[in-house]
């Protein structure tokens, strides 16, 4: 089939294109810049002008609003807020996010999040005053976030990207929740959270030395209360693991693969984050929106949440010589990579069904999605974790039959495809329909 064909080989040059080049030079300006206030807790001073995270904030958004000038006001520049007290604020204390929106040209209410957090700590997590670099947990990701800014504000894409800054991490995922309940009050169809905390280490605990690893972590099932019915139909299924934020991670994946130069592989760790701890894409998960958390591959404990000593021979403090900015320039080149394709790709198909059962054959079915210019459908035998098998139909197709694909032996799912090739999430098949959260004010 023509249609199918173009498609397909659009397909093959989007993910053979080279990743953009992210600077490690740029990188290392913007945490050493972020270091240089000295603390950046939560409940640190707002209004002194060189020190806290009140004059973190500002700096960053100054450093959005200069990339937005130059793409001649592409950028929208934003601080989001609330007050919120909790047991690491007692007395509470105004959380505040900076982002910058950059509106798609072609549907700009499909919206990809890139986000880290700006807000640091040391070992007691209500010393506001003490010096609290935090240049890899979490300067990197907000270092990471500001690159991809600066790079990807060239650029037209049809969906909307938010660059983030949040705050509050550390004291409670707060700046995560904020900005997860204004996706949702501004009706933001949310196709990817791309969280980034701690990505620039490459020296673990225990010696070892890994910088062509990135970890990407993912829930297999939601367990929100709109999604309830479809996480029940999925474990009748089989559909553990291929929930919309697993089937996230997949496809990062399999960008990282395609992208040969790039040096980095990422790793698909199948659980929404490292054993018991969290970051700001729990927020997001609980929100019903697909999401990740990007982290380095080996994590050196006495350089997180650390006050700046030596005991013995043994250093603690997360400071800035322990960056490796080469390897946090591959993790925001794949960060890149991912939110182009996620941004130029339609939105993932609804209504994703499929029939066949006391058959030899399947049909798979699905709900037409406005603007894609084809469908991609994919199956596999039921006891692998990978797609290995496709057919791409062109964009008037809602349905597919494939004979002696027996239903019972493997699992289906399909995604949209752009006019250029970028390829939407795959929404696993036979599972009953969710609300979009995005429908959600």
């Amino acid at each position: 089939m023509k249609i199918a064909l173009l498609a397909a080989s659009a397909l093959a040059l989007t993910a053979a294109a080279p990743a953009p080049k992210p600077d490690p030079a740029e990188l290392k300006a913007t945490v050493a810049g972020l270091v240089a206030f000295g603390t950046r807790h939560t409940l640190s001073t707002t209004t002194d002008p060189k020190r806290g995270i009140g004059a973190a904030r500002r700096w960053v958004a100054k450093r959005f609003e200069a990339y937005g000038n130059a793409c001649g006001g592409c950028l929208t520049v934003e601080t989001i807020g609330e007050t919120v007290s909790g047991p690491r604020a007692p007395d509470g204390v105004r959380v505040e996010d900076v982002i910058a929106i950059q509106k798609g040209a072609g549907d700009p209410n499909r919206v990809v999040i890139v986000q880290g957090h700006i807000d640091s700590r040391v070992n007691d997590v209500m010393d506001f005053t003490s010096d609290a670099a935090g240049a890899n947990d979490d300067a990197s990701g907000v270092a990471l976030v500001v690159e991809a800014a600066r790079i990807l504000s060239r650029e037209k894409l049809a969906g909307t990207i938010v660059y983030a800054a949040l705050s509050g991490e550390e004291q409670g995922l707060w700046g995560g929740r904020i900005l997860a309940d204004t996706a949702r009050a501004r009706g933001w169809k949310v196709a990817a959270v791309l969280n980034n905390d701690i990505v620039g280490n490459t020296h673990g605990i225990g010696g070892q030395h890994v910088d062509s690893l990135v970890r990407v972590f993912s829930e297999g099932i939601g367990s929100t209360p709109e999604i309830a019915a479809t996480a029940k139909a999925q474990r009748a299924i089989g559909g553990e693991d291929d929930g919309p934020s697993r089937a996230l991670a997949k496809a990062i994946v399999g960008i990282a693969g395609a992208q040969k130069g790039m040096g980095l592989e990422a790793r698909a760790i199948r659980r929404p984050d490292r054993f018991q701890r969290g970051g700001d894409h729990l927020p997001f998960l609980e929100a019903g929106f697909p999401a990740v958390r990007f982290t380095e591959a080996t994590e050196n404990y006495d350089r997180q949440h650390q006050s700046i000593r030596t005991e013995g021979d043994r250093h603690y403090g997360d400071t800035i010589e322990f960056v490796d900015f080469p390897y946090l320039a591959r993790v925001t080149a794949l960060n890149i990579a991912a939110i182009r394709q996620f941004a130029a790709a339609p939105s993932a198909p609804t209504g994703v069904t499929i029939a066949g059962a006391l058959s030899d054959d399947t049909k798979v079915a699905w709900g037409a999605v406005p603007g894609a210019a084809g469908y991609r459908v994919r199956w596999r035998w039921a006891d692998k974790a990978d797609w290995t098998d496709s057919r791409d139909l062109p964009a008037g197709a809602t349905t597919i039959d494939l004979p002696h694909v027996n239903i019972d032996d493997h699992f289906f799912g399909v995604s949209a495809l752009s006019a250029d090739g970028a390829e939407s999430l795959v929404t696993f098949a036979g599972v009953v329909p969710r609300p979009a959260p995005g429908a959600v004010k």
